[in-house]
């Protein structure tokens, strides 16, 4: 199998301000590639989309080498302007676009950790920017002029009466926007109050006061300036629906936090169902009950049950009835849920059409080879079981909305071509390219390849998918399996739809054109191939079996002839950090280098503390054998085995995995000679805000995996 000498370091690589560079003799190796890292992360990003309710507009945030910045387009030609003017990659957000409604201001926000696990007292500072950041929402007139800090909130929502309501420190506040006003707490409100919807009129808002074990819907009326709270329960209340004509809301319920203790070792049902109440009476009637079995509880997919109130008095949801995420339609007044997307693929953005007459989506289906790995469009009646496909081939669509009575806007992307904005009709004709700029002349899109799909068989007989980047080129490479976050995530045949995931398709992409074979493993707990693939028993903290996922993939590698079975890496971030942890400690046998992001390397840590939050009783149920399963499923139950070097990186104000995974991890590396290097960026959160954060992580990846496993 041959062997690997490395000189244990125990340096810590800080990148504080500077950045990190790999070294030139990665570039000047035999089988060097044909681009640097900076060239293929250079490609633009396009995040979020909007549109603006009435009028022909769009609005979307594009990110170039960490600069974000606000383009709008104009219907019915659709041709994009900038409309704000920053410059600097310093790590700050935009998030939420939110047209007025008479569409003459754009409301966004600017700052923030949108993806986070928990909340922290300090805002994301990962420019160590010595003025402490704020999370603060701002509004652009779109006839021109700069745009003007509204005040510090988030969660923006304009009424159509023109009223901001937004969050600040849990409770419902107000502003002009024109800022030319004192901003004011709305009301008051026992909960942490979130989720505002405004009623068509704008006369009242609709909002979530979560009181922790238990939330209500509750509504606050402008004039009469009281709170009504809908239908209260000791239930889980939430994701509020105006019916069109502002008299009634729908939203979905779930069990409120008690009862006996549900294992912790077996996957159990998370029941919920669909209520709507009438404002003025409060009086609420339950429209659909799901049944209490795995297939029936709450989805965990994009946008959960994706509740939208429809044409015909109709509401459309999103569960998993079949095993599969699919849109269904029932009466508001009660009945047998209507399937609308029958298949086997998973149903994941969602948007209503103007009229509210058909549902859009984005699926993981279609008539091209491997479209299970890819999005595209699709158009489907809130009545009928008929959906019409509106994009398809070797290209992603994603993220649709509603840019005119007649158009949609969408982000999509390819192999090669980064994620981009476009429009089609809602008969599927008349596509056209809505992109703001170029890609960047250094950007070596020419020079990319194409992934493939591959399967392979775990040792449970179970078959696994994945994408293979491999140029080809000489025989005997070293090879690398790139396993993806999350865990509720798919990789894809191209750029995705997330910009983490853009982050290592990129990387991934370097590697294979630096001289490794490239294998992404879509393993079990992640999405796209049914609820049962997404939920299987004894995973994680329960069992870790999704592991076995990850070994196969390293078997198929080593059966391909072009690749030196004796050189397998591994690398991943967040749950891919804890499975390439996991490789390490249970297989240095195979792999013998990795790279782990912000792993987690200790379930029993991560358990223990999310029991410490319960209540304290008697009633145990089965939380001390769930946390020996745990421990066992960590990769430091298997320290012992561990002899491969790795490279830790994390910025150590990650609010997603504790830092301490790092510092825990480090300390038993060094008790056991294991060689280790270090990566840790001050003040950056899980997902990397700085683009010079990410090229920092990315170089010192590559540099790690040529000096562990050089190519021929």
């Amino acid at each position: 199998m041959g062997s690997i000498r490395i000189r244990r370091s125990m340096g810590v690589l800080l990148a504080c301000g500077a950045l990190f560079v790999a070294p030139a003799s990665v570039a000047a190796q035999p089988g060097a590639g044909t681009f640097t890292m900076e060239q293929v992360i250079s490609y633009p990003f396009v995040p979020e989309i909007d549109a603006a309710e009435k009028g022909d507009a769009i609005a979307f945030v594009r990110v170039l080498k960490g600069v974000r910045n606000i383009w709008v387009a104009d219907g019915p030609s659709f041709s994009p302007r900038q409309v704000t003017q920053y410059s600097a990659d310093d790590g700050q957000e935009i998030t939420q676009l939110t047209f007025s409604p008479d569409g003459k201001r754009l409301v966004y926000v600017r700052g923030g950790d949108h993806d986070a696990n928990w909340e922290s007292k300090l805002e994301p500072d990962p420019d160590s920017s010595p003025i402490e950041p704020k999370v603060t929402i701002w509004a652009a007139k779109l006839s021109g002029g700069a745009p003007v800090k509204v005040t510090e909130g988030d969660a923006p929502a304009i009424s159509s009466r023109g009223e901001l309501a937004y969050n600040k420190a849990k409770q419902v506040w107000t502003a002009p926007l024109d800022s030319k006003g004192k901003p004011k707490r709305l009301f008051f409100d026992r909960g942490d109050d979130g989720d505002l919807t405004w009623s068509p009129d704008g006369s009242k808002l609709a909002f979530v006061s979560d009181r922790d074990d238990h939330s209500f819907v509750t509504v606050y009326d402008l004039g009469s300036k009281k709170l009504t709270y809908l239908a209260p329960s000791t239930d889980l209340d939430g994701y509020p629906q105006w019916s069109p004509d502002g008299k009634r809301i729908a939203f979905a319920r779930r069990p409120g936090k008690g009862g006996a203790p549900k294992p912790l070792l077996k996957l159990t049902p998370n029941p919920f169902s669909l209520w709507v109440a009438d404002v003025a009476s409060r009086r609420a009637h339950r429209v659909w009950q799901s049944p209490d079995t795995l297939h029936g509880s709450f989805p965990q997919t994009a946008g959960e049950v994706n509740l939208h109130w429809a044409d015909g008095d109709r509401l459309i949801f999103l569960a998993d009835l079949d095993n599969w995420p699919h849109l269904y339609s029932v009466p508001a007044s009660g009945g047998t849920p209507l399937l609308l997307t029958p298949g086997n693929y998973m149903v994941e953005h969602v948007a209503m059409s103007r009229d509210r007459k058909s549902v859009i989506f984005d699926a993981n289906t279609g008539t091209t080879s491997g479209d299970e790995d890819r999005r595209h469009l699709f158009r489907v009646p809130v009545n009928a079981p008929t959906p019409v496909a509106l994009t398809s081939g070797t290209t992603l669509e994603w993220s649709p909305i509603a840019a005119s009575p007649s158009e949609v806007a969408f982000i999509d992307a390819g192999t090669a071509a980064p994620p981009s904005v476009s429009a089609i009709g809602l008969d599927g004709s008349g596509r056209h390219d809505l992109a703001a700029g170029t890609v960047p002349t250094e950007f070596p899109q020419s020079q990319l390849i194409a992934p493939r799909p591959v399967t392979f068989r775990a040792a449970d007989g179970f078959t696994v998918e994945g994408q293979l980047f491999d140029n080809g080129r000489g025989a005997r490479k070293p090879a690398v399996i790139f396993v993806h976050g999350g865990p509720p995530r798919q990789m894809l045949l191209g750029w995705h739809y997330m910009d983490y995931y853009s982050n290592s398709y990129a990387v991934n992409q370097y590697l294979a054109n630096h001289g490794y074979v490239v294998l992404s493993v879509n393993y079990r707990l992640g999405i796209g191939y049914g609820h049962d693939f997404h939920h299987p028993e004894h995973s994680g903290a329960a069992g870790g079996d999704e592991y076995k996922d990850v070994v196969a993939g390293a078997k198929y590698l080593q059966s391909l002839g072009d690749v030196d079975p004796a050189k397998i890496g591994i690398w991943g971030g967040s749950y891919g950090g804890y499975l390439t942890a996991m490789g390490l400690a249970r297989n240095s046998d195979i792999f013998k280098a990795g790279v782990d992001m912000h792993g987690v390397h200790d379930w029993s840590y991560t358990l223990g503390e999310r029991l410490d939050k319960q209540p304290k009783r008697y009633e145990k149920g089965d939380a001390e054998e769930a946390m020996k399963v745990a421990f066992d499923s960590s990769p430091i139950a298997t320290m012992d085995s561990w002899h491969s070097p790795v490279l830790l990186i994390q910025g150590d104000d990650d609010r997603n995995v504790h830092f301490h995974e790092t510092i825990d991890l480090a300390r038993r590396l060094e008790d056991k000679h294991v060689p280790f290097e270090q990566f840790v960026i001050p003040n950056e959160i899980h997902g990397f805000l700085r683009w010079h954060s990410w090229l920092a992580a990315d170089n010192a990846t590559a540099d790690f995996f040529a000096r562990m496993l050089p190519p021929r």
